[in-house]
């Protein structure tokens, strides 16, 4: 019996097919956000039903999560990636209690039960600082490709201090900065530092150990480094992290149907 979990990120939609009886993966894909979300959805669904050799009528059950949620036609349910998340990542780290969640218009940050349950979660989706927006507009900024941002902060000497906490009086900034003559590797470094420290302001300043960090921005470099830096503790990737919340969805697919 397979079941299937949809994340409908705001810039990215994944998709995550198990088989119900063994939680294995058994198919995934991911294609970029737009504005016809469900037509994506549906195309990206096919693709992976052929990518696992699975004919439609054997998917059981279909959760779907994130920003675009509730435009998945082809769902049968909704689940927040909230518990979305969570489910993942207790199913990928059992001995999770915290999950860091960077997204592209918004950050989480979960504190789990010891059976992988959220007790509770502060969220930030007002403002896109601390969100991979803010590295988008600093990639766009400096001419440069997302992707490439955490090479260029690897190789910063002094991380310059980036006050501003608003994207646009950020991006500001960052123009000021670039007309002092500051490096962008510098400018990089410390936008990393800035997003991570305001993460770790919806912590408290604590975070029970271990700390799982997830979302598309977790595939940058040196983020989960800031994040360190800022919490003073260990902060480990998950693995695939930007398919976790389907993951998740597709765990709690199956319950519906086991």
């Amino acid at each position: 019996m397979i079941c299937a979990g949809i994340d409908a990120g705001s810039r990215a939609i994944k998709i995550v097919l198990i088989d119900a009886g063994s939680v294995k993966v058994v198919a995934k894909g991911l294609a970029d956000q737009g504005v016809e979300q469900d037509r994506l959805v549906s195309g990206l669904f096919v693709e992976v039903l052929k990518k696992g050799g699975i004919n439609r009528e054997d998917v059981a059950a279909i959760v779907a999560t994130g920003y675009g949620r509730n435009a998945v036609s082809i769902a049968d349910t909704t689940i927040t990636e909230i518990t979305c998340h969570a489910a993942g990542v207790h199913h990928l780290v059992r001995q999770a209690m915290t999950v860091i969640d960077i997204g592209g218009q918004d950050s989480k940050l979960l504190r789990l039960d010891a059976s992988g349950k959220v007790r509770d979660f502060a969220m930030n989706d007002r403002c896109a600082a601390g969100t991979g927006r803010f590295l988008e507009v600093v990639a766009q900024r400096l001419d440069t490709e997302l992707e490439s941002l955490g090479d260029m902060a690897a190789v910063s000497k002094s991380p310059a201090a980036i006050s501003s906490m608003c994207v646009v009086f950020a991006e500001t900034e960052i123009t000021g900065l670039l007309a002092s003559g500051t490096a962008r590797a510098d400018i990089v470094a410390g936008v990393q530092t800035a997003i991570a420290e305001r993460i770790i302001a919806m912590a408290g300043r604590s975070a029970e150990s271990p700390v799982i960090f997830t979302g598309g921005v977790a595939l940058i470099s040196g983020m989960d480094a800031a994040l360190q830096r800022a919490l003073g503790q260990t902060v480990t990737v998950s693995p695939d992290p930007q398919m976790t919340g389907a993951l998740g969805a597709a765990i709690l697919a199956s319950r519906q149907v086991t």
